[in-house]
């Protein structure tokens, strides 16, 4: 495991049955709460939005609700680019793209503006769990439908176990910590 990786797992609390009973909640608050982590989370996450020499190879951050928000803007600010929040329905102010998918525990539906991303735009996502891949697959869906190409997606962790890398298809993946 990496250093960065021991110090994830350090600071991730285990709630059991949250938001339903049978699923273990990672709560990430711990880790937001201390700066050296939270800031060595953000220039991993960032990493994933450069090229072999360092430079920027994407022009937006996308931000999946609510949890990929609190990691994905400080990505976009190290990146120096654009950040796009994809949120539940109801939620954004203009005309928006809509896709429903499964997750873990349920059903969910994300929407985002449809001038979020220009054609031809190169897109990180950012997001906090790799689970089922659903929310993943779905955020890229969105991005597409705009005309934008998704270059990569980064997450603090993945749950191995729920085999979310299926969903995405050969959409290289950053995981920071797998569990």
């Amino acid at each position: 495991m990496t250093e960065l990786a021991t110090l994830i797992e350090k600071r991730i609390r285990d709630i059991p049955d949250f938001p339903k009973p049978g699923v273990m909640f990672k709560d990430i608050t711990p880790l937001l709460d201390d700066h050296l982590a939270f800031t060595e989370v953000v220039r991993a996450l960032a990493a994933a939005g450069r090229d072999a020499t360092g430079a920027v190879a994407v022009d937006k951050v996308v931000g999946m609700e609510a949890r990929g928000f609190i990691l994905a803007a400080p990505v976009a600010l190290a990146l120096g680019v654009g950040f796009i929040p994809v949120r539940k329905p109801g939620k954004l102010p203009w005309q928006t793209h809509r896709v429903s998918y499964d997750l873990e525990y349920g059903s969910e539906t994300l929407e985002m503006h449809v001038d979020a991303v220009a054609p031809g735009e190169r897109v990180l996502l950012v997001d906090d769990v790799l689970a089922t891949g659903g929310t993943a697959a779905a955020t890229a869906e969105l991005v597409e439908t705009c005309g934008g190409a998704v270059t990569a997606l980064a997450v603090l962790m993945e749950l191995s176990f729920l085999d979310g890398r299926s969903k995405v298809g050969d959409l290289p993946v950053t995981a920071l910590y797998t569990v």
